[in-house]
């Protein structure tokens, strides 16, 4: 657990410009089914935030010579010269028992304010690498993720022989290559399908199962 008095916590990043969608409608139905939970929630709202997405040379100290982005990560984890922005936020992100990434499917992936969330705040030599290994070995290792999203497409556009493909199959890159990648356990994603095509009944049906679900993963 990450506190003294076995309290866990839930890290929520949440990536919808809306603060009226569906999307944000489900983040806030999950955080209150963790909170129900027994977890302490922390949720980061990157678009009402004003999160900088991009990594560049210019969050570190001046170097001479080209800029090599890992590098200088490591550089500044050891020299305690990390923005202060991603300091607090890979403060925040070490101290979570469970990440939750809240996000709308847009082009098959990650809103473009999220993956730069991952860029700046998976720090080299903060998550992984240096000190810490890959995978298992990684600085993440025995803390468990999730994805929580939704799409535009229906589920069945989005199983095998479906007109997209097998969700999974999209998902991979973010479970592998971010999130086991430093060390999660990967738990099932919950996903709602289509919210913008379904009748207020419907989203609501919708809002209970993500909220059942959540539930099932927080025991």
């Amino acid at each position: 657990m990450s506190t003294l008095d076995a309290v866990p916590t839930a890290l929520i990043v949440h990536a919808h410009p809306e603060p009226h969608s569906f999307s944000t409608a489900q983040m806030t139905t999950a955080t209150q089914a963790l909170r129900e939970a027994g977890y302490r929630v922390d949720v980061l709202d990157l678009y009402a935030d004003g999160w900088a997405p991009v990594l560049d040379r210019h969050e570190f100290p001046p170097v001479d010579g080209p800029f090599k982005p890992q590098v200088e990560q490591m550089r500044a984890v050891k020299d305690a010269t990390l923005d202060a922005a991603v300091r607090a936020h890979l403060d925040r992100l070490l101290a979570a028992d469970l990440l939750v990434l809240s996000f709308p499917m847009w082009w098959f992936s990650l809103p473009a304010i999220l993956k730069g969330w991952i860029d700046r705040v998976f720090v080299m030599g903060g998550v992984f690498g240096g000190d810490h290994g890959l995978f298992g070995d990684a600085a993440l290792g025995g803390k468990r993720a999730m994805l929580l999203l939704t799409t535009g497409g229906s589920s069945e556009s989005f199983q095998p022989g479906g007109r997209f493909g097998p969700m999974n199959e999209f998902l991979f890159h973010i479970h592998r290559g971010m999130l086991e990648f430093v060390g999660f356990q990967v738990l099932d994603p919950v996903v709602t399908y289509g919210p913008a095509h379904m009748t207020g009944q419907q989203r609501t049906a919708a809002l209970d199962a993500v909220r059942k679900s959540v539930a099932l993963i927080a025991r």
